[in-house]
């Protein structure tokens, strides 16, 4: 049995992981990010080991949008040992967004 690790911040969370990590900004009322969401289940089905998906509402962490630039939503941002390395705006289908993760992580 595995257990996940207690961050106490963001940063702390990207650079503290293990495995790269995909972190979805949205909005609850954004239409486009609720289209992700069955398409982020599927890259979480296929990548769960080597991948960590975040989700980041930024209504609430709009210092954070801020801090990443994040002007469209739903914006997925890919982060490596802490720095982001690839940043995805707009709907993509599950086996396009797959295979591209594929080659970054």
């Amino acid at each position: 049995m595995t257990t996940k690790k207690q961050f106490n911040s963001f940063e702390e969370m990207l650079s503290g992981s293990d495995v790269p990590v995909l972190v979805d900004f949205y909005a609850d009322w954004c239409g486009p990010c609720k289209m992700m969401v069955p398409i982020l289940e599927q890259v979480n089905n296929q990548l769960k080991d080597r991948l960590r998906i975040v989700k980041i509402d930024t209504e609430k962490y709009t210092q954070l949008a801020s801090q990443y630039g994040i002007e469209a939503l739903p914006t997925l941002v890919l982060f490596k040992q802490g720095q982001p390395v690839d940043r995805i705006e707009g709907v993509v289908k599950a086996p396009q967004l797959i295979q591209h993760l594929k080659t970054l992580i």
